[in-house]
């Protein structure tokens, strides 16, 4: 019989907690982030029989392994059922390689995954309790979007939304800030590092406790496990059993790398992740050299959502390998680099690169790629390309395309000569009035401003 999980802190120094004390509280109070005790293994047989289940059917076996009395298998059913009414396309492009496009949800972006079925499970334990939550959440790009319409209307929530002027689309940013009601928008000078270090001061003040502070972004526990799903579901519908598959994840904070490497270690048979980033390249020469250089600020490239120069999931990544990690990226206790080096493979993917990857899908393969899943896309050519050798001809490899072309209409118009055509989330946006205001890159401005709104 299955035990219920606890939930630790990555740094060492907070109380365990059950999964719906740690996905309320979003980061611990020590500054660390939440993992379980002990990863939920997945028996063979099990995953072999997710191959004829549907989409919202192969989440509810994976989440309920870790929810496992927390919540009714009729309410896990309910709410997965809810959250998962879209589609999820896996396209070939040549040989055994495909691109699973994690674009079709209501903001056609891959955030929807984790965001509509976090955001449902919080509303069930707050009515439950009878609570209130504040949501504090910081956005490179799609987060913010995925967070404010998962969470927007719900009674017992209130979400607040930072992130960089300038670093986002335009229609990113009206994703987030047409919406009203609990949902407040805030543009900052800054860069997103800047914006997740407001946020994660904040939930460490005690002069904000009053306020029930929570967080929607991937440092907490709640946006991982839905994102482990779309793993298994790759497998199931393209494996034969028994085997190995390569998954290629565009990655800026992290998080769904983290819900991959969480999925590797239930049991999914995975050959190997491919972590490919944008020119925040802090991991992949981490991953060479075994040192780690936090990038100051983080740069500034076309695959917007990936511009973290210290992504907040690698403590979590480096927990898994057995390291220590704090907030700040210094390295307590060295990982088992060997193991991660066996199971991980990362590369940096330059915007001229990311560009002229999107030029040439387009016209080999008639495949469309915004630039997340451009940089996704060209991480694989590489390690294909570095490997031509040593793989074999009928390697299955899935890579991740986390957000929908017409959300960069520009790049993709520039480069292809065609515009996106709009999925129906994005039809009238641009037309729409937004809800915005401006805040300095200051924690006293940001604390003073949450007071005043939130009395």
């Amino acid at each position: 019989m299955e035990k219920q999980l606890q939930f630790y802190s990555t740094n060492l120094n907070a109380d365990n907690l059950r999964f719906h004390e740690a996905l309320l509280k979003g980061q611990a109070p020590d500054k660390g982030l939440y993992m379980p005790v002990a990863i939920p293994l997945i028996p063979t047989d099990e995953i072999e029989s997710f191959s004829n289940m549907e989409y919202w059917e192969i989440a509810f076996h994976v989440t309920k392994h870790f929810l496992y009395g927390e919540i009714s298998d009729q309410e896990l059913e309910k709410i997965v059922r809810d959250a998962y009414d879209y589609d999820v396309p896996l396209d070939h492009v040549c040989e055994r390689k495909y691109v699973m496009r994690l674009d079709r949800g209501p903001t056609a972006s891959f955030k929807d995954f984790a965001a509509r079925m976090m955001g449902r499970l919080m509303q069930h334990y707050l009515k439950a309790g009878n609570r209130h939550l504040l949501i504090l959440t910081a956005t490179s790009g799609d987060t913010g979007s995925a967070v404010a319409n998962a969470f927007y209307g719900l009674d017992n929530i209130d979400i607040v939304v930072l992130f960089p002027k300038g670093e986002v689309t335009d229609r990113q940013r009206k994703q987030m800030t047409t919406l009203g009601k609990n949902v407040r928008v805030l543009s900052l000078e800054a860069k997103f590092d800047d914006c997740q270090a407001l946020v994660k001061q904040a939930f460490a003040d005690p002069g904000l406790d009053y306020l029930q502070l929570s967080s929607a972004n991937s440092i907490n526990i709640g946006r991982l496990i839905p994102q482990t799903v779309y793993y298994f579901y790759a497998y199931a519908r393209l494996a034969s059993p028994g085997e190995q598959i390569i998954f290629s994840v565009p990655s800026g904070n992290f998080g769904d790398m983290m819900g991959g490497v969480l999925a590797m270690k239930m049991g999914l048979p995975v050959k190997r992740f491919i972590i490919a980033t944008n020119e925040n390249d802090e991991f992949p020469n981490y991953l060479s050299s075994g040192k780690y250089n936090k990038i100051e600020p983080s740069r500034n490239c076309i695959s917007s959502a990936m511009n973290v120069g210290h992504p907040s999931n690698l403590v979590r990544l480096l927990a898994v390998y057995g390291g220590i990690m704090d907030e700040k990226g210094n390295i307590r206790k060295k990982a088992d680099m060997e193991l991660m080096r066996k199971e991980i493979w990362s590369v940096s993917i330059t915007d001229e690169e990311t560009r002229k990857t999107i030029g040439d899908a387009w016209k080999q393969w008639k495949l469309l790629l915004e630039p997340h899943g451009s940089v996704g896309w060209a991480g694989l050519m590489r390690y294909v390309g570095c490997l031509e050798n040593q793989l074999p001809a009928d390697q299955l490899c899935v890579s991740l395309e986390t957000a929908h072309p017409a959300k960069f209409p520009d790049e993709i118009r520039k480069i292809t000569g065609m515009d996106p055509q709009l999925p129906l989330s994005l039809q009238g946006i641009d037309h729409k009035h937004e809800f915005l205001s401006d805040l300095a890159n200051n924690y006293q401005d940001f604390k003073s401003w949450l007071i005043e709104n939130y009395k």
